[in-house]
């Protein structure tokens, strides 16, 4: 007891020295926000350098008002289009369509999967038929699903290269509707949840729990590999670099094996900004594959952020954005060959499928 209260007397005396400043051993991991204090180039772009096409984001409007505000931002940043995966079926896609539809050149909707029976038979035709429903009532594309290891949302048990929805994705292809999926998180969320997982804070969040009925992280992206093997006609988009950002060469080899395979960045730049060198050799050697996504609110600075990341060589710095974790941010300087590619003219290859 006499211990205790002299260290908890040593640690006052400390912070009054310190003039009144927190000892590290104070600070808790949840609380740490550093500032970078080099003094080194910043570069502050207010527009991307080239028109943008964001190819994942969701129905964030909620009223017209909304819609126009988000117009008005997108004008703003350089935006031409996003494409809002709204996942949906029925009434909601009706509505978002409709929400939506006062801008038919700058918002896409993407619709969903109608799950309903998966597990009973003549799912497949039911589902074939509302997806056609779908793409009359204007839907572009199929997407986001999503697939953490207990199967597709609203359909436990249904991984993305089950038999069942073969006849779907085979649709997909000749209605030219591409599909966007989420396949698991990324390997920090199935590390320990300990002091040596570097992404600790984020990684808690959206800790993926080890159960005999999950599906682990090389066992979801093998599904995913699987269906784009089997559909090769399919044109499918791995959200989130396939959440293989501390692998990358894995979503690499998918890439090479499978041309029918992109891959979007949406909600990503946090994992990805760290490792600026290896990214630069990435975009460069997989820059007809990969497209620009947030996943985020569409406000200017979310957006003035990401083309920071991707256009300029900046480093060391805590964005305001995507600092999800304690790590620093460093800019990726892409050549103008490269940003145009993953700007606009891959999400053109595939939005144009869709018409």
């Amino acid at each position: 007891m006499q211990k205790s209260l002299l260290f908890a007397a040593l640690i006052s005396i400390a912070s009054i020295s310190l003039g009144a400043q927190i000892v590290p051993d104070q600070i808790l991991l949840k609380e740490y926000k550093p500032r970078s204090i080099f003094k080194i180039p910043e570069t502050k772009i207010e527009k991307a350098k080239f028109l943008v096409i964001d190819m994942h984001t969701h129905a964030y409007a909620a009223d017209d008002a909304a819609v126009d505000r988000w117009v008005k931002t997108m004008d703003e940043v350089g935006l031409e289009k996003s494409v809002i995966l709204s996942g949906n079926v029925g009434a909601k896609l009706d509505a978002a369509i409709a929400r939506f539809g006062r801008y038919p050149k700058r918002f896409e909707i993407w619709c969903g999967f109608d799950f309903t029976g998966f597990d009973q038979p003549g799912f497949a035709e039911k589902a074939i038929a509302e997806l056609e429903r779908c793409q009359k009532a204007g839907a572009r594309g199929v997407g986001e699903l999503s697939d953490k290891g207990r199967g597709l949302s609203g359909a436990p048990g249904l991984h993305f290269d089950d038999p069942r929805l073969d006849p779907l994705l085979e649709k997909c292809a000749d209605l030219h509707l591409p599909i966007n999926v989420h396949i698991g998180e990324d390997q920090w969320m199935y590390e320990p949840m300990d002091e040596h997982n570097d992404g600790l804070m984020n990684g808690y969040t959206w800790r993926i729990p080890k159960d005999p009925e999950v599906l682990g992280h090389d066992e979801v992206l093998q599904t995913l590999e699987n269906a784009v093997k089997k559909h090769p006609r399919t044109t499918i988009i791995a959200c989130h670099f396939a959440n293989c950002c501390s692998d990358l060469n894995r979503l690499g080899a998918i890439l090479d094996k499978y041309p029918n395979l992109y891959a979007d960045m949406g909600a990503r730049f946090s994992e990805i900004t760290p490792i600026p060198r290896f990214m630069q050799k990435f975009f460069a050697k997989y820059q007809d594959r990969l497209l620009y996504g947030t996943d985020n609110n569409p406000a200017a600075g979310m957006y003035q952020t990401s083309f920071r990341i991707l256009e300029s060589e900046d480093e060391h710095f805590y964005p305001a954005y995507f600092s999800k974790y304690h790590w620093p941010a460093h800019g990726f300087g892409l050549p103008d060959t490269i940003l145009k590619k993953i700007y606009r003219d891959n999400a053109l290859k595939i939005s144009q499928l869709g018409k």
